[in-house]
């Protein structure tokens, strides 16, 4: 008698042991959790402002012959953009622009990744030893004629890169041009 209660409890073990491997493998597995835990569901989210733009970010608003007008404020004559300010840039042509006059844009914390230059209304070489000294402090230039040139900082900007601008007027009339109209 002994043993048939034995070999029941036995065989009810088994059984239990049975549903509960199958249980294991039935759970599905998974590395995150699809409802909230218990202290997250009395929280409240709360949004204070929403953008469309970062308020610290640099924005080329429009360009014409006689500067720029960037983040609403207007910039006369070749400027450098960094990422938080704005500065005059002496130089009159591409053919100004060296070693030195870009010296400013590695001396910068956190280093700037990319620098976009504006050569006025078309594309401009620059000397090829000022494009490799930016390259051996690991810094990418992109030149380009100034209309593309603050398009492009302005996308880079908007992306969230650390971005640098260094940008000749065009020449031509005092007509300001807004970038979407240049883009038609």
């Amino acid at each position: 008698m002994v043993a048939s209660f034995a070999l029941r409890g036995l065989c009810r073990a088994r059984a239990a042991f049975r549903c509960d491997l199958a249980e294991l493998l039935w759970v599905p597995r998974r590395g995150h959790r699809l409802t909230p835990a218990d202290d997250e569901l009395y929280q409240r989210t709360r949004i204070s402002l929403l953008q469309r733009e970062s308020p610290q970010s640099m924005y080329i608003d429009s360009y014409s012959s006689l500067g720029f007008m960037v983040n609403g404020n207007r910039v006369l004559g070749p400027c450098a953009l960094l990422p938080h300010s704005v500065v005059q840039w002496n130089v009159g042509t591409h053919q100004d622009i060296t070693e030195e006059s870009f010296s400013l844009f590695w001396l910068l914390e956190p280093r700037i990744e990319i620098i976009v230059v504006g050569t006025g209304d078309r594309t401009e070489r620059l000397q090829p030893r000022v494009l490799q000294a930016m390259r051996q402090r690991g810094i990418a230039v992109e030149v380009q004629d100034t209309p593309n040139a603050c398009a492009t900082f302005n996308f880079l900007c908007h992306e969230g890169r650390v971005t640098g601008a260094a940008l000749i007027p065009p020449p031509g009339g005092t007509v300001l041009t807004t970038l979407a109209q240049a883009a038609e």
